[in-house]
């Protein structure tokens, strides 16, 4: 691993790429924050995805793509004198500081818990109106749930026990049930809502992350759904000329070939 001083003198090398880019690159002399804003998202995904694979190559690379990203925004933000990369060090920083006044402080805290509680109490003393105010509007639904959750747990607003919300999951099943025979489509939509919200309130309580969990099944499904069309290629036959039984069979020596 490299020292400090190496390390300095990387991210410096890469502000110094950075400033010629934006001087030099017809490309990089046109990006704006808007522009960037999708790559930016792009890139967070395919950091998810190299995560989820444990490949720590990957994992390095797509964490530089990251940075650079930092780096341009800050870059745009000195260009019109609002912010630069110093700014955006010093203030999470400054932050972090103040959010651990159990490490900068003479707070004391007993476990993780504690830590979050305070965190979230933190965060509403510094002005925020809503513990949820910090949960962005563009996450996906499934991640939305799991944040909403995290922060309300945060500040004492929990179920104690599993059980308690295994109970619950139970109660939006029979009830998303109810609405199945009634035919009701629109309630039947809502109580669906509700199950999936209370199954991923459970996961958290098993220490499961929902969007992870949700990721590598539906890795798994594409793996065996491949490897069944790459047999019926083998056969010389599309999928909709198989029978179910025939597809079946390949699915399950997909199971067995790849977990």
């Amino acid at each position: 691993m490299y020292s400090r001083k190496e390390q300095l003198q990387a991210f410096d090398r890469l502000l110094t790429i950075m400033d010629e880019l934006r001087t030099q690159c017809p490309w990089d002399r046109k990006q704006t924050m808007q522009s960037l804003r999708h790559l930016t998202i792009e890139e967070t995904y395919e950091l998810g995805d190299a995560i989820l694979e444990n490949d720590l190559e990957e994992i390095k690379k797509e964490l530089g793509d990251i940075l650079l990203h930092i780096v341009f925004y800050a870059k745009i933000g000195s260009e019109t004198n609002h912010f630069d990369i110093a700014d955006v060090c010093n203030g999470i920083c400054e932050k972090l500081i103040h959010r651990h006044p159990h490490i900068y402080g003479d707070v004391e805290v007993a476990d993780e818990e504690e830590v979050k509680r305070n965190w979230e109490n933190l965060k509403l003393k510094e002005g925020k109106k809503s513990v949820l105010e910090g949960v962005p509007k563009g996450l996906p639904a499934l991640v939305k749930a799991s944040r909403i959750q995290d922060k309300a747990a945060g500040v004492g607003f929990d179920w104690e026990k599993p059980e308690q919300v295994w109970e619950k999951v139970q109660e939006e099943l029979m009830e998303f049930q109810d609405e199945i025979r009634n035919r009701d489509s629109e309630r039947m939509e809502s109580e669906f809502g509700d199950v999936l919200f209370s199954m991923v309130n459970y996961a958290r309580f098993l220490n499961i992350n929902p969007e992870n969990a949700l990721e590598r099944t539906n890795k798994k499904f594409i793996q065996r759904f491949r490897y069944l069309e790459t047999k019926a290629k083998e056969m010389e036959k599309s999928l909709k000329d198989m029978t179910l039984t025939e597809m079946d069979a390949f699915w399950e020596e997909a199971k067995s070939a790849r977990g």
